[in-house]
Parts: C-alpha cells; structure tokens; sequence
C-alpha cells in the first residue's frame, strides 16, 4: 500500500471514548474487562506526564499513541492504527514523532510492550530499531506473555532507512 498524508496532534477531550474503543477492539480484545476505559484515557491525558498523541488522515481518526515521559526514559504504553490505515506511513509518523519529543525532553530510551504472539507489532518496531528485551510471564491479565522491547534514542542511534 501507498503511504498516506497525516497530520498529527495532541488529543482533546472530544477523541477519548474513540481512543478507549479501539484500545478495547485492537488491543485489549481477548482479555478479561477494559482496562484502557475513557476514564483512564482522560486521566492520561490530563497527566503531565503523558502524551497523547493522535493521527489524523483526510480529517479522519486514523490512530493514537499514548507515551509516559520520565526523567531518562519514555514508555509507550498504548498504540493503534485503525486497520484501512496500516502499513501505510502512519504509526512510523507517530513514533518519528515521539522519539523527536524525547529527545528533545532528553529521554535517551523508549521502552514498549507487545503480546508475545504479535508479530506484526515485533516485526514494525524491529524495523525502527527496537531490540527485544526479554518476555514478561502473565504481563495481560496473567493470560498472556509479552515481549518487551527497547529504543535508544540520540545522535548514535538513528533508525535505519526504511
């Protein structure tokens, strides 16, 4: 598929319960409950912390990316992409986008999460220069393992060319 335009910007309060559905629909599906709930989401957008990171294609909600920032490192804790939108330059443009933030925070690490068996998510972050860390038993709901990856991010540490 073709890469498409997007325009990337800070949620607003108005993109919560649609962040919320597709946590719950693309990421959360198969576990117990809804633990990424428009409550939380509005929590995390409020957080000073925490940014919330939404993209947008033809003035359409295409995906989002919720990173907490620390002092030397940033957690992406939440990402999607609607499906008609992937693999087509949008969720690289998102985490072009949070790795520039980081470093420009000073944050030399970004750490992330994916189920064990999501290999399109491990085979998209290898591609952007993640390295896997290690599995974490029982890390959804004690149901399923994750694979825990890691970024390091600065002036020695460009992503290879896509």
């Amino acid at each position: 598929m073709s890469k498409i335009p997007c325009t990337l910007r800070i949620a607003r309060g108005s993109d919560i319960q649609q962040i919320a559905v597709m946590s719950r629909c693309l990421i959360e599906v198969g576990l117990r409950g809804w633990t990424w709930h428009p409550t939380r989401i509005a929590r995390a957008l409020r957080s000073r912390e925490t940014c919330v990171l939404v993209a947008e294609t033809e003035g359409r909600f295409a995906g989002f990316a919720i990173t907490e920032f620390g002092d030397t490192r940033a957690h992406l804790s939440l990402f999607a992409v609607q499906p008609a939108h992937q693999r087509r330059g949008i969720g690289l443009a998102m985490i072009e986008w949070i790795m520039e933030s980081a470093l420009t925070a000073g944050i030399k690490q970004i750490d992330v999460e994916m189920r064990s068996n999501n290999f399109a998510a491990r085979s998209f972050y290898e591609a952007l220069g993640f390295v896997p860390k290690g599995q974490v038993a029982g890390y959804y709901q004690n149901i399923e393992a994750a694979v825990r990856m890691q970024r390091r991010i600065g002036s020695m540490a460009a992503a290879p060319e896509q």
